[in-house]
């Protein structure tokens, strides 16, 4: 994400003096909240769906990721490589490539 967009959002909640709300616990909640609200996007049908609404909840999503990156002070980038590093090591290409199967099952 860019860091303008990080800094807006991080003005924003500046601005509301809403970082006394943003326990980790509460922002983990909010976090599965939206999730949820995104999923409901596609209840009924996989196929049709409001493509503005889903943007909107995702960046519900975002946003709440990057107040939780902020309370506790990670770093996207690293976070994100460190996990990737790991997948990469239990989806190898060789066992992984064309299936849905979980590691244990590669």
């Amino acid at each position: 994400m860019k860091q303008e967009t990080i800094d807006r959002i991080r003005k924003f909640t500046e601005d509301r003096d809403w970082d006394q709300f943003h326990s980790p616990a509460n922002l983990a909640k909010s976090i599965s909240i939206e999730a949820n609200e995104l999923l409901e996007c596609f209840q009924w049908n996989d196929n049709d769906y409001d493509v503005e609404h889903v943007k909107e909840e995702l960046a519900d999503v975002i946003v709440y990721c990057q107040d939780m990156l902020d309370k506790l002070g990670l770093d996207a980038d690293e976070i994100v490589n460190a996990k990737m590093t790991k997948n990469e090591a239990k989806y190898p290409v060789e066992k992984a490539k064309g299936r849905s199967n979980k590691y244990s099952e590669l």
